[in-house]
């Protein structure tokens, strides 16, 4: 038994190094002296945000981009009460969503896609905030670069909590392998917080037709879908002007039941490295597990214990603190605590994600 974990672990530590090796071979791109002249649309999905989306609107509102360039669609998923936004000198509207499929999120992007005029679509989340060159450093690449699909990075805005800290390294870990899959041009997986594609192509791959009976996977699909017909125009942008600021969730069941609903899509992707992927960090974290438990009754000894341990995190390690310092350039916090407590929890999420329901926006969602 003992070898089939290592040898587990060893396919698991392969896998995390090519993922090394892809997020390396990203370069990371920064602005030039290019005029702008991309147009996009931001649309944002929400529901209840009435705390939260006065702070993206006016972080829009800061962005160093032409106001004629860009304009923003407010897609109202039955929120409580009507959202009243303040004037701004950028043009913003408010629609209602118009739900068709199981996922409100889908049917908040497909009813937005009905009024959209420009070349360019990026989706972002009510809980987010962008750099002021986010726009200008999209528009930049996209001159660049022959491109129909943008991928960007995400990351938390926490205080001085352990449950932010984790979840900023498991964010941190999805982040590191999103880059490093598009380095090795097996890209699978993306983040709809900061998100960019024509609309052609959205119509191009039929939006979300096929994976609207799934309640998430707003990004995923689109991208898998995008990626399979036409690689060469689906891009990642390494840019650290570029990355979006969002809030970690405040309790543990939201925290479980946000990160249940992202992994109940994955035995639906398209991307067979991505699901091969899945299994490979499931089962070895899972392997961690047993390992744990069989050292407490003293079935193995604890020098394996240590040895399985201090393998798997010298190789999470390095994905890591290359992404951290991308993404904050602050020093990982609650690291070694973080990365016990993480097979337990994410093995814990892949397991009830097979079985459970999970919730969302004050709503019950099946797998």
């Amino acid at each position: 038994m003992i070898w089939v974990l290592f040898a587990i672990l060893i396919l698991y530590l392969i896998s995390i190094g090519v993922l090394i090796y892809g997020f390396l071979k990203v370069k990371k791109f920064q602005n030039t002296a290019l005029n702008p002249q991309t147009s996009f649309t931001i649309i944002v999905p929400f529901r209840n945000e009435e705390e939260n989306l006065p702070k993206l609107l006016e972080s829009f509102s800061k962005l160093n981009y032409p106001i004629d360039l860009f304009e923003v669609i407010l897609v109202d998923d039955n929120s409580n009460q009507k959202f009243q936004h303040s004037d701004f000198t950028f043009h913003i509207s408010q629609i209602n969503n118009i739900r068709s499929s199981n996922s409100p999120k889908k049917d908040a992007i497909s009813t937005a896609m009905q009024h959209v005029k420009t070349d360019w679509v990026i989706t972002t989340d009510a809980d987010c905030m962008v750099n002021k060159n986010w726009l200008l450093t999209l528009d930049n690449y996209i001159q660049m670069n022959r491109v129909s699909m943008l991928a960007g990075a995400v990351t938390y805005e926490c205080e001085n909590s352990f449950l932010h800290h984790f979840q900023q390294l498991d964010l941190t870990s999805l982040q590191g392998a999103t880059i490093g899959s598009f380095g090795i041009s097996n890209a699978f997986m993306c983040n709809g917080a900061n998100f960019a594609y024509t609309k052609t192509l959205f119509e191009k791959v039929k939006g979300f037709d096929g994976n609207d009976k799934i309640a998430s996977g707003d990004d995923v699909f689109l991208l898998q879908k995008a990626a399979k017909l036409f690689p060469d125009e689906v891009h990642y942008l390494k840019a650290e002007e570029a990355i979006v600021v969002t809030k970690p969730t405040e309790t543990w069941k939201s925290l479980f039941h946000q990160r249940v609903r992202w992994a109940a899509k994955t035995s639906s992707y398209q991307s067979d490295f991505g699901k091969f992927l899945g299994l490979v960090v499931f089962f070895g974290n899972f392997s961690f597990v047993i390992v744990f438990f069989f050292s407490l009754f003293g079935i193995y000894s604890l020098q394996i214990l240590g040895l399985f341990f201090i393998i798997k995190f010298a190789v999470d390690f390095v994905l890591l603190y290359l992404t951290n310092q991308f993404l904050t350039k602050s020093r990982l916090k609650f690291l070694l605590f973080s990365s016990l407590l993480y097979p337990f929890f994410s093995s814990a999420v892949a397991l009830y994600s097979l079985f459970g329901t999970y919730e969302w926006k004050g709503r019950k969602f099946e797998k």
